[in-house]
């Protein structure tokens, strides 16, 4: 045997799940096809947001939360109705007990901090027992997705000093080797350096093969996200036909690969339509891979309009539904819709995601964090009103949408129309009642200190000059999360068809739709992809290291 276990894909997963195994004694081969530097993978560009239940940061701010309410939550939000639904209910329930325990003072003695203002993200808007999050839970990591990599990559480093691990880049995986129907090893292409940035692509061209053995193989290597082919196979029909244009929210190596390859060797890949895309794309203006998009995190008082300029219906508000929005969306017949705001808007609500995005948060400058409490766009955001090709301003609302109809090169949108939709809006937001929910939802978002402070611009009219100027932001699909995967009981085992262990078999992370084969079901609540590679890739890495 080369090592007693296998960890495929050096990503969030990866990187705990080889972690547990170092502390447990364990020897690891750790290989990942990309250069060395995207070690990390997906949750190095994130934001680096966690789903937290009743945090001390939570209560600061009077926000009253509970495992009974957050149980609610993921049920009304996960909405699971198969018969493979079984593993993936057993891994939520035991995500929300994770979360509302020992996830936060886990993380906490590894030096992982929080920013104070807990987020309220995926507001829902159906009822108490439908989508969305009742209370704010969305727990920003102070130093963003490179903060939450650090202490497991440093774990992983300090095993390869003590010579209890290896780490093998270039190296991919084509194959799992199975000797009496048990898996005992990988197989693969020994790819030829590459020297690129994390994130860019890299030379697919091989030099050589390998061949390695262990007594298990836990499989970490992320989704499908990258990969629009397979993205628009596996598209579901509820959400209408998948969008000829479309964004990349991660790198082209997220291809799902792996998925197939441990399809062949007898694992059980379930809830394959079940995925998790953005509506609030936009291109980024210094992409690092091809179509490189980052998603808008907005606040609730921008206007969203269709691609025809018809205002999107009740409660398809900005953070409220993103798999709503983009089922509605997708039955318009276009790949596009848009925001409508004022300059007052942007510098209040418009948040980017991913760590590159935020730099005061991911450098942990704190002068630089308050700044967003002064007037003007945060610095990313300035960027995109500069630079971005989405993005188009006027003092006018005959000249925004002129310049809206030039960005598409079409005539699809009118402006008497669009001004009778703002200025009733406009009329509501004056008065103290309204009929608008929209309005009611912003004014009640106000209602939550940490909204009203950083998240949520005063209520104005849109079309009032002191609060411009107006900005039009065309929205973009852009692709993001694979919710199914490897079917796996609670530690991590991927289970065969017929619902039995492949013996030597563990999956975590993506790959495994984040625990079970699809912990999130349709839907998610938010911060609970990286908490889902925390978690699952304890788990597996505890369980392999104890089975070998």
């Amino acid at each position: 045997m080369d090592a007693d276990v296998i960890v495929v894909g050096a990503g969030l997963a990866g990187l705990v799940a080889a972690s547990e195994l170092a502390d447990a004694g364990r020897r690891v081969i750790l290989v990942e096809q990309e250069p060395e530097a995207s070690i990390g993978g997906q949750a190095f560009w994130s934001f680096g947001g966690l789903f937290l239940v009743d945090s001390p940061e939570q209560r600061r701010l009077r926000i009253k939360d509970s495992h009974a309410l957050a149980w609610q939550d993921w049920e009304g939000t996960a909405a699971f109705d198969r018969p493979e639904d079984h593993w993936p209910r057993q891994w939520a329930k035991a995500y929300v007990d994770f979360a509302a325990g020992e996830k936060r003072s886990w993380l906490h003695g590894k030096g992982i901090r929080f920013f104070p203002v807990v987020g309220w993200a995926e507001r829902g808007g159906y009822g108490a027992v439908g989508h969305g999050n009742s209370v704010p839970r969305f727990h920003i990591v102070w130093g963003t997705g490179p903060a939450i990599v650090a202490p497991f990559e440093r774990r992983v480093r300090e095993a390869v000093r003590e010579g209890r691990l290896e780490l093998r880049f270039r190296h991919q995986v084509d194959g799992l080797t199975l000797t009496g129907g048990a898996v005992d090893g990988v197989r693969g292409t020994v790819l030829e350096p590459s020297d690129v940035a994390r994130g860019e692509r890299s030379s697919r061209a091989g030099v050589g093969e390998f061949e390695l053995r262990a007594q298990a193989v836990i499989v970490t290597s992320g989704g499908i996200g990258g990969n629009h082919d397979l993205i628009r196979k596996n598209w579901p029909a509820r959400l209408g036909t998948p969008p000829e244009h479309m964004l990349s929210g991660v790198p082209a190596h997220v291809d799902g690969r792996m998925l197939g390859i441990s399809e062949d060797a007898g694992a059980n890949l379930i809830n394959r339509d079940r995925m998790w895309h953005y509506v609030e794309g936009i291109e980024n203006h210094s992409p690092v891979w091809p179509s490189h998009g980052i998603r808008i995190l907005p606040g609730p008082s921008s206007m969203w309009f269709d691609a025809r300029g018809k205002r999107l219906p009740v409660p398809l508000y900005p953070g409220f539904d993103t798999l709503g929005t983009l089922e509605h969306l997708r039955g318009t017949g276009y790949d596009h819709s848009w925001f409508v705001l004022t300059q007052k808007i942007i510098e209040r609500e418009f948040a980017l995601s991913g760590s590159e995005q935020n730099p005061d948060f991911t450098g942990k400058d704190l002068r630089l964090t308050f700044k967003r409490a002064l007037p003007g766009a945060p610095g990313p955001v300035q960027a995109f009103l500069d630079r971005g090709a989405d993005f188009v301003q006027a003092t006018n609302l005959d000249e925004l949408v002129s310049k809206m109809n030039a960005l598409t090169g079409d005539e699809l949108l009118s402006a008497a129309d669009i001004r009778t939709e703002i200025l009733a809006r406009d009329r509501e937001i004056t008065n103290p009642y309204t009929k608008d929910m929209q309005i009611t939802a912003l004014r009640g978002a106000r209602g939550y200190l940490g909204d009203k402070l950083v998240r949520v611009a005063p209520p104005h009219r849109l079309l009032d000059r002191k609060a411009g100027p107006l900005i039009a932001v065309r929205l973009h699909v852009i692709s993001r999360k694979t919710l199914g995967g490897l079917q796996t009981d609670l530690s991590g085992r991927v289970l065969r068809a017929d619902g039995e262990p492949l013996p030597g078999l563990y999956a975590a992370g993506e790959a495994s739709g984040f625990g079970g084969g699809g912990v999130h079901g349709y839907r998610s609540l938010e911060g609970t992809f990286l908490g889902g590679c925390l978690f699952s890739g304890r788990q597996a890495g505890r369980a392999a290291a104890a089975a070998v």
